[in-house]
Protein backbone atom coordinates (compact mmCIF):
# COMPACT_ATOMS: atom_id res chain seq x y z
CA UNK A 1 0.00 0.00 0.00
CA UNK A 2 1.02 3.40 -0.83
CA UNK A 3 1.43 5.45 2.42
CA UNK A 4 -1.07 8.22 2.44
CA UNK A 5 -2.47 10.27 5.37
CA UNK A 6 -5.93 9.34 5.23
CA UNK A 7 -4.50 5.49 5.60
CA UNK A 8 -2.35 6.26 7.96
CA UNK A 9 -5.52 8.00 10.10
CA UNK A 10 -7.21 4.48 9.87
CA UNK A 11 -3.61 2.25 10.92
CA UNK A 12 -4.05 0.47 14.34
CA UNK A 13 -2.33 -2.28 15.83
CA UNK A 14 -3.90 -5.39 16.69
CA UNK A 15 -4.74 -5.91 20.37
CA UNK A 16 -2.56 -9.41 20.33
CA UNK A 17 0.91 -7.24 19.41
CA UNK A 18 3.07 -4.46 20.86
CA UNK A 19 3.38 -2.87 17.89
CA UNK A 20 2.79 -3.65 13.80
CA UNK A 21 4.79 -2.58 10.44
CA UNK A 22 3.11 -0.80 7.27
CA UNK A 23 5.89 -0.58 4.49
CA UNK A 24 5.22 1.85 1.38
CA UNK A 25 4.51 0.45 -2.25
CA UNK A 26 6.17 3.29 -3.80
CA UNK A 27 9.71 3.88 -1.67
CA UNK A 28 11.50 0.54 -0.97
CA UNK A 29 12.46 0.50 2.96
CA UNK A 30 9.96 3.22 4.22
CA UNK A 31 7.49 2.22 6.66
CA UNK A 32 5.40 3.38 9.55
CA UNK A 33 5.01 2.00 12.74
CA UNK A 34 2.05 1.60 14.91
CA UNK A 35 2.39 0.63 18.96
CA UNK A 36 -0.57 -0.89 20.76
CA UNK A 37 -0.71 3.03 22.19
CA UNK A 38 -1.30 3.97 19.52
CA UNK A 39 1.91 5.46 18.31
CA UNK A 40 2.61 6.47 14.80
CA UNK A 41 6.17 6.53 14.18
CA UNK A 42 8.24 6.68 10.16
CA UNK A 43 11.33 4.21 9.62
CA UNK A 44 13.36 3.86 6.90
CA UNK A 45 14.84 -0.53 6.77
CA UNK A 46 17.48 -0.93 4.88
CA UNK A 47 19.76 -4.09 4.91
CA UNK A 48 24.16 -3.62 4.82
CA UNK A 49 26.49 -6.70 4.46
CA UNK A 50 23.62 -8.68 4.99
CA UNK A 51 22.49 -7.34 7.81
CA UNK A 52 18.99 -5.73 8.77
CA UNK A 53 19.20 -2.29 9.79
CA UNK A 54 16.73 0.50 10.45
CA UNK A 55 16.85 4.63 10.66
CA UNK A 56 13.97 6.42 12.57
CA UNK A 57 13.10 9.46 10.46
CA UNK A 58 10.16 10.55 13.41
CA UNK A 59 6.90 10.97 14.49
CA UNK A 60 3.70 10.80 12.42
CA UNK A 61 2.38 14.34 13.32
CA UNK A 62 5.85 16.28 13.54
CA UNK A 63 6.66 14.80 9.90
CA UNK A 64 3.77 14.81 7.11
CA UNK A 65 3.66 11.81 5.05
CA UNK A 66 5.25 13.82 2.08
CA UNK A 67 8.28 14.74 4.43
CA UNK A 68 9.12 11.65 5.33
CA UNK A 69 8.38 9.91 2.23
CA UNK A 70 11.29 12.30 0.84
CA UNK A 71 13.54 11.03 3.98
CA UNK A 72 13.12 8.06 2.78
CA UNK A 73 14.09 8.73 -1.08
CA UNK A 74 17.20 10.31 0.32
CA UNK A 75 18.31 7.70 2.51
CA UNK A 76 17.77 4.94 0.16
CA UNK A 77 19.75 7.46 -2.73
CA UNK A 78 22.73 6.88 0.21
CA UNK A 79 22.87 2.86 0.55
CA UNK A 80 22.67 2.33 -3.31
CA UNK A 81 25.60 4.62 -3.16
CA UNK A 82 27.16 2.49 -0.30
CA UNK A 83 26.43 4.28 2.79
CA UNK A 84 25.56 3.30 6.29
CA UNK A 85 22.95 5.77 6.78
CA UNK A 86 22.65 4.39 10.50
CA UNK A 87 25.91 4.12 11.41
CA UNK A 88 26.18 7.67 10.36
CA UNK A 89 23.38 8.69 12.53
CA UNK A 90 24.88 7.19 15.15
CA UNK A 91 27.94 9.44 14.59
CA UNK A 92 26.23 12.03 14.30
CA UNK A 93 24.08 11.40 17.64
CA UNK A 94 27.36 10.86 19.03
CA UNK A 95 29.19 13.81 18.00
CA UNK A 96 25.91 15.84 19.24
CA UNK A 97 26.43 14.04 22.51
CA UNK A 98 29.73 15.00 22.73
CA UNK A 99 29.30 18.44 21.90
CA UNK A 100 26.60 19.08 24.80
CA UNK A 101 28.84 17.19 27.19
CA UNK A 102 31.27 19.73 26.44
CA UNK A 103 29.04 22.63 26.76
CA UNK A 104 28.41 21.46 29.84
CA UNK A 105 31.51 20.99 31.03
CA UNK A 106 32.40 24.13 29.42
CA UNK A 107 29.52 26.24 31.43
CA UNK A 108 30.25 24.44 34.63
CA UNK A 109 34.14 25.62 34.33
CA UNK A 110 32.91 29.13 33.40
CA UNK A 111 30.48 29.22 36.46
CA UNK A 112 33.64 28.04 38.82
CA UNK A 113 34.73 32.12 38.63
CA UNK A 114 37.81 32.75 41.10
CA UNK A 115 35.92 33.85 43.53
CA UNK A 116 33.86 30.95 43.58
CA UNK A 117 36.67 28.50 44.14
CA UNK A 118 37.59 31.04 46.70
CA UNK A 119 34.73 30.56 48.68
CA UNK A 120 34.47 26.70 47.60
CA UNK A 121 38.53 26.50 49.01
CA UNK A 122 37.61 28.34 52.44
CA UNK A 123 34.57 26.10 52.69
CA UNK A 124 36.10 22.55 52.24
CA UNK A 125 40.69 23.10 52.36
CA UNK A 126 40.48 25.29 55.37
CA UNK A 127 37.97 23.55 57.65
CA UNK A 128 40.99 22.42 59.70
CA UNK A 129 43.29 25.11 59.10
CA UNK A 130 43.93 27.72 62.04
CA UNK A 131 40.84 30.37 62.55
CA UNK A 132 43.42 33.00 61.43
CA UNK A 133 44.76 31.23 58.54
CA UNK A 134 40.88 30.26 57.37
CA UNK A 135 40.03 33.93 57.45
CA UNK A 136 43.07 35.84 56.38
CA UNK A 137 44.10 33.53 53.48
CA UNK A 138 40.24 33.96 51.42
CA UNK A 139 40.47 37.79 52.64
CA UNK A 140 43.88 38.83 51.34
CA UNK A 141 42.93 36.87 47.91
CA UNK A 142 39.54 38.29 47.50
CA UNK A 143 41.08 41.71 48.41
CA UNK A 144 44.18 41.77 46.60
CA UNK A 145 42.25 40.00 43.32
CA UNK A 146 39.00 41.93 43.50
CA UNK A 147 39.48 43.11 39.52
CA UNK A 148 39.38 39.32 38.91
CA UNK A 149 37.18 37.37 41.22
CA UNK A 150 34.70 37.41 37.81
CA UNK A 151 36.81 35.47 35.52
CA UNK A 152 36.78 31.82 35.13
CA UNK A 153 39.64 30.23 37.16
CA UNK A 154 40.21 27.75 34.26
CA UNK A 155 41.23 31.34 32.57
CA UNK A 156 43.43 33.07 34.50
CA UNK A 157 46.32 33.42 33.02
CA UNK A 158 50.47 33.43 34.55
CA UNK A 159 50.26 37.25 33.22
CA UNK A 160 47.18 38.13 34.89
CA UNK A 161 48.23 37.21 38.18
CA UNK A 162 52.35 38.54 37.91
CA UNK A 163 50.81 42.03 36.41
CA UNK A 164 48.45 42.00 40.10
CA UNK A 165 51.59 40.78 42.28
CA UNK A 166 53.79 42.98 40.75
CA UNK A 167 51.71 46.47 41.55
CA UNK A 168 51.13 44.92 45.25
CA UNK A 169 54.99 44.15 45.64
CA UNK A 170 55.29 47.82 44.77
CA UNK A 171 54.30 49.13 48.51
CA UNK A 172 53.74 45.75 50.49
CA UNK A 173 55.84 42.79 49.36
CA UNK A 174 55.28 40.75 52.49
CA UNK A 175 51.88 40.86 51.20
CA UNK A 176 52.18 40.20 47.65
CA UNK A 177 54.29 37.18 49.07
CA UNK A 178 51.55 35.97 50.97
CA UNK A 179 48.89 35.99 48.12
CA UNK A 180 50.91 34.17 45.83
CA UNK A 181 51.50 31.17 48.80
CA UNK A 182 47.83 31.45 49.15
CA UNK A 183 46.66 31.45 45.23
CA UNK A 184 49.25 28.62 45.18
CA UNK A 185 47.75 26.64 47.96
CA UNK A 186 44.08 27.02 46.41
CA UNK A 187 44.88 26.56 42.89
CA UNK A 188 46.56 22.74 43.97
CA UNK A 189 43.67 21.83 46.43
CA UNK A 190 41.73 22.71 42.88
CA UNK A 191 43.82 20.92 40.38
CA UNK A 192 43.67 17.67 43.02
CA UNK A 193 40.47 17.97 42.60
CA UNK A 194 39.86 18.26 38.15
CA UNK A 195 38.58 21.83 39.28
CA UNK A 196 41.54 23.16 36.79
CA UNK A 197 44.08 22.59 34.73
CA UNK A 198 46.92 24.32 35.81
CA UNK A 199 48.35 26.83 38.37
CA UNK A 200 48.77 30.06 37.39
CA UNK A 201 50.17 31.24 40.26
CA UNK A 202 52.70 28.35 40.54
CA UNK A 203 54.89 30.58 37.72
CA UNK A 204 54.40 34.01 39.19
CA UNK A 205 57.76 35.41 40.55
CA UNK A 206 57.57 38.18 43.54
CA UNK A 207 61.16 39.63 43.56
CA UNK A 208 63.43 39.68 46.73
CA UNK A 209 62.95 36.94 49.55
CA UNK A 210 60.99 36.57 53.06
CA UNK A 211 62.60 39.09 55.51
CA UNK A 212 61.53 38.26 59.17
CA UNK A 213 60.53 42.02 61.32
CA UNK A 214 63.16 43.09 63.81
CA UNK A 215 61.15 46.57 64.25
CA UNK A 216 60.85 46.90 68.38
CA UNK A 217 59.49 50.39 69.36
CA UNK A 218 61.80 52.56 71.30
CA UNK A 219 60.90 54.04 74.62
CA UNK A 220 60.54 56.94 73.80
CA UNK A 221 57.80 55.82 71.34
CA UNK A 222 56.10 53.60 73.42
CA UNK A 223 55.62 56.55 75.56
CA UNK A 224 54.61 58.24 72.23
CA UNK A 225 51.79 55.42 70.95
CA UNK A 226 50.65 55.29 74.59
CA UNK A 227 49.90 59.69 74.69
CA UNK A 228 48.14 59.53 71.48
CA UNK A 229 46.24 56.26 71.82
CA UNK A 230 44.98 58.11 75.44
CA UNK A 231 43.81 61.44 73.24
CA UNK A 232 41.26 59.35 70.83
CA UNK A 233 38.00 58.71 71.55
CA UNK A 234 36.26 55.10 71.59
CA UNK A 235 36.53 52.79 69.97
CA UNK A 236 40.24 52.97 68.61
CA UNK A 237 41.41 55.07 71.52
CA UNK A 238 40.41 52.08 73.81
CA UNK A 239 41.15 49.09 71.54
CA UNK A 240 45.28 50.72 70.89
CA UNK A 241 45.48 51.03 74.81
CA UNK A 242 44.04 47.54 75.11
CA UNK A 243 46.51 46.51 72.18
CA UNK A 244 49.29 47.52 74.14
CA UNK A 245 48.33 46.56 77.52
CA UNK A 246 47.57 42.85 76.61
CA UNK A 247 49.90 42.17 73.62
CA UNK A 248 47.32 40.22 72.09
CA UNK A 249 46.71 40.15 68.26
CA UNK A 250 44.94 42.73 66.58
CA UNK A 251 42.11 40.99 65.60
CA UNK A 252 41.88 39.37 68.99
CA UNK A 253 41.44 42.38 70.32
CA UNK A 254 39.22 43.85 68.33
CA UNK A 255 36.85 41.38 68.59
CA UNK A 256 37.07 41.07 72.39
CA UNK A 257 33.09 40.29 73.98
CA UNK A 258 32.20 41.49 77.25
CA UNK A 259 31.26 37.52 78.08
CA UNK A 260 34.98 36.43 77.53
CA UNK A 261 35.61 39.12 80.20
CA UNK A 262 35.61 37.11 83.80
CA UNK A 263 33.22 38.24 85.96
CA UNK A 264 35.76 40.01 88.86
CA UNK A 265 37.18 41.38 85.42
CA UNK A 266 40.95 39.48 86.35
CA UNK A 267 41.31 37.39 83.47
CA UNK A 268 40.08 37.41 79.42
CA UNK A 269 39.78 34.29 77.95
CA UNK A 270 39.93 34.28 73.76
CA UNK A 271 38.40 31.24 72.73
CA UNK A 272 39.85 28.96 70.58
CA UNK A 273 38.31 29.89 67.40
CA UNK A 274 39.35 33.30 67.49
CA UNK A 275 43.47 32.25 68.27
CA UNK A 276 45.68 31.75 65.74
CA UNK A 277 46.83 28.78 66.90
CA UNK A 278 43.19 27.32 67.37
CA UNK A 279 43.23 27.04 71.07
CA UNK A 280 41.56 29.05 74.04
CA UNK A 281 44.55 31.48 75.36
CA UNK A 282 43.95 33.33 78.93
CA UNK A 283 44.91 36.75 78.93
CA UNK A 284 45.39 38.41 82.38
CA UNK A 285 44.11 41.60 83.22
CA UNK A 286 46.24 44.28 84.93
CA UNK A 287 44.89 47.42 86.93
CA UNK A 288 45.47 49.85 83.65
CA UNK A 289 43.67 47.44 81.74
CA UNK A 290 40.53 47.13 84.32
CA UNK A 291 40.48 50.81 84.22
CA UNK A 292 40.28 51.45 80.32
CA UNK A 293 37.36 48.29 80.37
CA UNK A 294 36.05 50.55 83.15
CA UNK A 295 35.93 53.64 80.84
CA UNK A 296 33.82 51.80 78.29
CA UNK A 297 30.17 52.46 78.22
CA UNK A 298 28.44 49.10 76.55
CA UNK A 299 26.14 50.17 73.73
CA UNK A 300 22.67 49.56 73.29
CA UNK A 301 20.42 49.59 70.26
CA UNK A 302 17.73 53.23 70.76
CA UNK A 303 15.16 50.95 69.17
CA UNK A 304 15.11 47.58 69.88
CA UNK A 305 17.42 47.78 73.84
CA UNK A 306 19.54 44.77 72.30
CA UNK A 307 23.17 45.45 74.57
CA UNK A 308 26.35 44.71 72.18
CA UNK A 309 28.06 41.95 73.25
CA UNK A 310 31.32 43.34 71.72
CA UNK A 311 33.61 45.51 74.01
CA UNK A 312 35.11 47.35 71.01
CA UNK A 313 32.55 48.22 67.68
CA UNK A 314 31.15 51.22 65.90
CA UNK A 315 28.00 49.63 64.94
CA UNK A 316 27.07 47.72 68.41
CA UNK A 317 26.53 44.99 65.85
CA UNK A 318 29.99 43.99 64.74
CA UNK A 319 34.09 43.87 66.03
CA UNK A 320 35.71 47.35 65.13
CA UNK A 321 37.27 47.55 62.35
CA UNK A 322 39.12 50.16 59.76
CA UNK A 323 42.44 49.44 61.61
CA UNK A 324 44.31 51.12 58.52
CA UNK A 325 42.90 54.66 58.73
CA UNK A 326 42.61 54.67 62.70
CA UNK A 327 46.33 53.36 62.53
CA UNK A 328 47.16 56.56 60.14
CA UNK A 329 45.40 58.98 62.48
CA UNK A 330 47.08 57.25 65.34
CA UNK A 331 50.45 58.25 63.79
CA UNK A 332 49.72 61.41 62.70
CA UNK A 333 48.74 62.76 66.54
CA UNK A 334 52.67 61.23 67.43
CA UNK A 335 53.84 63.05 64.37
CA UNK A 336 51.99 66.14 65.83
CA UNK A 337 53.36 65.90 69.12
CA UNK A 338 56.91 65.47 67.62
CA UNK A 339 56.49 68.60 65.55
CA UNK A 340 55.36 70.59 68.22
CA UNK A 341 58.47 69.22 70.35
CA UNK A 342 60.97 70.05 67.44
CA UNK A 343 59.74 73.45 66.91
CA UNK A 344 60.06 74.45 70.40
CA UNK A 345 64.02 72.93 70.31
CA UNK A 346 64.51 74.81 67.28
CA UNK A 347 62.67 77.89 68.60
CA UNK A 348 64.97 77.77 71.73
CA UNK A 349 67.73 77.13 69.80
CA UNK A 350 67.62 79.93 67.15
CA UNK A 351 66.88 77.38 64.38
CA UNK A 352 64.34 76.70 61.75
CA UNK A 353 62.26 73.16 62.54
CA UNK A 354 63.95 70.47 60.01
CA UNK A 355 62.09 67.58 58.74
CA UNK A 356 60.50 64.97 60.82
CA UNK A 357 61.60 61.43 59.80
CA UNK A 358 58.44 59.15 59.27
CA UNK A 359 57.01 56.40 61.91
CA UNK A 360 58.65 52.98 61.02
CA UNK A 361 56.60 50.67 63.26
CA UNK A 362 53.98 48.84 62.81
CA UNK A 363 51.10 47.72 65.49
CA UNK A 364 52.11 44.09 65.10
CA UNK A 365 55.05 45.34 66.59
CA UNK A 366 53.95 46.07 69.58
CA UNK A 367 54.02 42.16 70.11
CA UNK A 368 57.82 41.86 69.40
CA UNK A 369 58.11 45.03 71.76
CA UNK A 370 56.76 43.32 74.67
CA UNK A 371 58.79 40.22 74.16
CA UNK A 372 62.24 42.54 73.69
CA UNK A 373 61.34 44.33 77.05
CA UNK A 374 60.72 41.42 79.34
CA UNK A 375 63.77 40.18 78.16
CA UNK A 376 65.12 43.54 79.13
CA UNK A 377 63.27 42.87 82.55
CA UNK A 378 64.43 39.79 83.25
CA UNK A 379 61.21 37.70 82.42
CA UNK A 380 61.75 34.06 80.68
CA UNK A 381 61.45 33.77 77.22
CA UNK A 382 59.04 30.60 78.11
CA UNK A 383 56.68 33.00 79.83
CA UNK A 384 56.78 35.79 77.23
CA UNK A 385 55.79 32.92 74.45
CA UNK A 386 52.89 32.23 76.29
CA UNK A 387 51.69 35.53 77.51
CA UNK A 388 51.90 36.27 73.16
CA UNK A 389 50.10 32.12 72.87
CA UNK A 390 52.72 31.95 70.12
CA UNK A 391 52.10 28.82 67.79
CA UNK A 392 55.91 27.55 68.09
CA UNK A 393 57.44 28.69 71.83
CA UNK A 394 60.55 27.57 73.83
CA UNK A 395 58.79 24.67 75.50
CA UNK A 396 57.02 21.85 72.77
CA UNK A 397 56.38 18.25 72.03
CA UNK A 398 54.58 16.59 75.64
CA UNK A 399 56.18 19.09 78.03
CA UNK A 400 54.03 21.75 75.95
CA UNK A 401 50.59 20.00 76.41
CA UNK A 402 51.13 19.66 79.70
CA UNK A 403 52.27 23.17 80.34
CA UNK A 404 49.32 24.65 78.30
CA UNK A 405 47.23 25.90 81.42
CA UNK A 406 50.54 26.63 83.21
CA UNK A 407 52.45 30.12 84.20
CA UNK A 408 49.46 31.49 84.85
CA UNK A 409 50.73 33.31 88.00
CA UNK A 410 54.27 34.20 85.83
CA UNK A 411 52.29 35.46 82.97
CA UNK A 412 50.67 38.04 85.31
CA UNK A 413 53.19 39.05 86.66
CA UNK A 414 55.19 39.81 83.64
CA UNK A 415 52.59 41.86 82.16
CA UNK A 416 51.57 43.56 85.40
CA UNK A 417 55.84 44.33 84.95
CA UNK A 418 54.93 45.33 81.24
CA UNK A 419 52.13 47.37 82.13
CA UNK A 420 54.34 49.39 84.52
CA UNK A 421 56.69 49.85 81.99
CA UNK A 422 54.86 51.46 79.16
CA UNK A 423 52.58 53.53 81.86
CA UNK A 424 56.71 54.97 82.83
CA UNK A 425 57.47 55.54 79.72
CA UNK A 426 54.40 57.43 78.79
CA UNK A 427 54.21 59.60 81.40
CA UNK A 428 54.54 63.06 79.50
CA UNK A 429 52.59 66.28 79.23
CA UNK A 430 53.85 66.74 76.45
CA UNK A 431 50.80 66.58 73.80
CA UNK A 432 48.36 68.46 76.27
CA UNK A 433 47.88 71.66 74.05
CA UNK A 434 47.32 69.32 70.56
CA UNK A 435 43.34 69.06 72.01
CA UNK A 436 42.10 70.91 69.11
CA UNK A 437 44.11 69.32 66.54
CA UNK A 438 42.65 66.21 68.43
CA UNK A 439 39.38 66.81 67.58
CA UNK A 440 39.75 67.98 63.73
CA UNK A 441 41.96 64.70 63.05
CA UNK A 442 39.08 62.23 64.66
CA UNK A 443 35.96 63.90 62.48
Amino acid sequence: MKLTKSGIDLLTCPPEKRDVMFSDDEVKGFAVRVTSKGSKVFLFNYSKNGRSKRVKLGAYGDLTVAQARKLAETLRGRVIAGEDPAEDKKAQAQAVEAMLAAQAEQAAADALTLGVLIDRWQENSLKDASASYRKEAPQRLRSSLSALLARPAHALKVAEVQARLDEVAQDHPTNARRIKAYGRAMYGWAEKRNLVEGNPFARVIVEGREVSRDRVLSDRELGEYWRAAALIPYPFGPFFQLLALTLQRRTEVAGMRWDEIAPDWSEWTIPAERTKNGKAHVVHLSDATRRVLAGIHRQVDAKTGHISPFVLSGTGKTPVSGFSVATKRLKALIMLERAENEAEGQKNAGKNPSALPALGWHLHDLRRTGVTVMARLKIGPHVADRVLNHIEGTISGVTAVYQRHEFLTERAVALDIWVAHVLRVAESSEVESLGDKVVALWR
